[in-house]
């Protein structure tokens, strides 16, 4: 047998220093192992519901992520199956959103608040300027009629209080900057507010007696503008002010069958309105521009021999001299003014002579149901849109009395061509600015719209309302008709079809008087006034 040694002090020493250590944990637990079983437990059951939880929020997401994959591709299929319908209407609801710039959204004026604030007068002082309103020292027996007797070629400074038309009222024009930028949306903001900077109505109230017969130099009989008006049905498509537009976009002459039938909503394209005139037409015809249609057009603006911040008007220099048969030249320098400070601003810009009037809403409704046919955007497809005429041999294009468009895109591609002298002109001295304009944008590879609708009726009007209902060929004996030679490819239509519900302008409105009353026909009077 062996006997077991003893143990050396030094390993005594360690056991017992062990056993003590032991017996210390014991007592800090308390309970001891029983303790620390019970804790093992607890720390065992509280893993378990965690890993529960995990589990359970990591399911929730995978099916959520299931049913958005899913989601996304359903909208993507039914997107893909009915993109000939729906891609144009979601393409034409973004077409006329402007960039944003420094993340600000795009919020223009909408009406509901002051626009005349100092910060906004700082800028333009005349914002919110109308001219005071003179009463006739005849009072109640003023009769709107006594206005329609002057000449048309008249400064107004004959007609009487009332008619709204002497120079007296306007004053002097202030004087402006060598370079000054007139704010073309002066006339846009305060029609959108309903009021001048003085609390007054703008645009100005016409009187009911404008809806009454009245002829053209004032007499109760031969108002055949209000009879074209009436038996053409023609009204505006929308408020002045409104900042969408109801379209048709198979209303279109010889429209493809598979254009979208019924009317839609969608927002109302900006158009600048430009109107070359003189000084001595500023009290009258532009004046009378302002207080009625302008204020339907995004951006107006008069270019005149003299500059006026108030309506406003600006003076250009341009070659040649300021006459009639040296027009094209003006026309010239008003587009490249254009082009040059407001071409981003504006889808469309529409020009014409101070002796149209123009219904503005009819005019972005058209176009608005253009480019939904079309499927484009004026900013990248160039567009040449107005009363088209074909002279025979000569080159086709729009008449300048009726008025014509172009898109952002056509003037951006004329005024990279303005100064071509062989194939746009750029020399030449005529008062055919619209026959030069066409030729050019022809050589470009831009050619006119027809701008019809569905039933053959003409939107644009060389000459006024009442003309275009009394208009007829030619007889057998008689001389040729120029108007007829330039229609002769698509012919005229005559009495009540001349003119399309929906029209845009009339040529040859050159009274101011004139204007409000067609304004007031059109915009405010019922069937009843006689």
């Amino acid at each position: 047998m062996h006997r077991r040694a003893a143990p050396s002090l030094a390993a005594s020493s360690k056991v017992a220093a062990s056993r003590e250590r032991r017996a210390r944990r014991k007592i800090q637990n308390g309970n001891g192992n029983g303790m620390q079983r019970s804790s093992a437990k607890s720390n065992s059951a509280l893993g378990y519901g965690q890993r529960i939880l995990v589990l359970t929020v990591s399911l929730i997401v995978v099916i959520l992520l299931l049913f958005w994959i899913g989601a996304m591709f359903h909208l993507s299929t039914t997107t893909s199956q009915s993109d000939e319908v729906q891609m144009p209407a979601i393409r034409n609801k973004l077409l006329y959103d402007k960039p944003k710039i420094n993340n600000m959204p795009d919020r223009p004026f909408d009406g509901s608040t002051n626009p005349y604030t100092s910060a906004a007068l700082a800028k333009n002082p005349y914002l919110g300027w109308q001219p005071t309103l003179v009463s006739s020292p005849l009072g109640s027996s003023f009769s709107w009629r006594q206005c329609f007797k002057a000449d048309p070629k008249s400064d107004g400074s004959n007609q009487p209080a009332g008619c709204r038309e002497n120079p007296n009222e306007l004053g002097d024009a202030p004087t402006v900057d060598k370079n000054w930028i007139p704010d073309v949306k002066m006339v846009r903001t305060m029609a959108m507010y309903g009021k001048d900077e003085n609390g007054n109505p703008f645009p100005p109230p016409l009187s009911n007696e404008l809806c009454e017969n009245i002829g053209v130099t004032g007499g109760k009989n031969g108002d055949s503008n209000k009879q074209c008006l009436n038996q053409a049905m023609i009204h505006r498509t929308g408020p002045l002010t409104s900042e969408t537009v109801s379209i048709t976009p198979s209303n279109h002459y010889e429209a493809a069958a598979s254009v979208q039938k019924g009317t839609i909503d969608v927002p109302a394209p900006k158009i600048m309105c430009l109107v070359y005139t003189m000084a001595d037409a500023h009290a009258n015809r532009i004046r009378a521009m302002r207080d009625t249609w302008a204020g339907g057009c995004n951006g107006f603006l008069a270019f005149s021999t003299e500059s006026d911040p108030r309506l406003p008007t600006i003076s250009l220099e341009h070659e040649g001299p300021e006459s009639y048969d040296n027009m094209w030249q003006k026309v010239r320098s008003i587009w490249r003014f254009v082009g040059t400070n407001y071409l981003e601003e504006f889808d469309w810009f529409f020009i014409g002579g101070d002796d149209l009037f123009v219904m503005p809403h009819n005019l972005k409704t058209y176009l608005a149901s253009l480019v939904y046919k079309d499927g484009t955007d004026p900013k990248t497809k160039q567009y040449f849109v107005g009363r088209r005429f074909n002279p025979g041999g000569r080159d086709p294009f729009n008449s300048g009395g009726a008025g014509y468009t172009l898109s952002q895109a056509t003037l951006r591609k004329f005024l990279a061509n303005i100064d071509d002298a062989q194939h746009c002109s750029a020399n030449a001295h005529t008062s055919m600015e619209d026959v030069m304009i066409a030729r050019c944008l022809k050589h470009l590879g831009i050619h006119y719209t027809d701008t019809r609708d569905a039933n053959g009726r003409e939107r644009f009007h060389p000459f006024a309302p009442g003309t275009h209902l009394n208009w007829e060929p030619p007889g057998p004996n008689e001389s040729e008709d120029w108007y007829e030679e330039y229609n002769k490819e698509w012919g005229v239509l005559q009495g009540r079809d001349c003119c399309a519900p929906d029209s845009v302008s009339f040529h040859y409105v050159k009274k101011a008087s004139m204007v409000r009353h067609m304004h007031a026909l059109i915009d405010s009077c019922d069937d009843s006034a006689e």
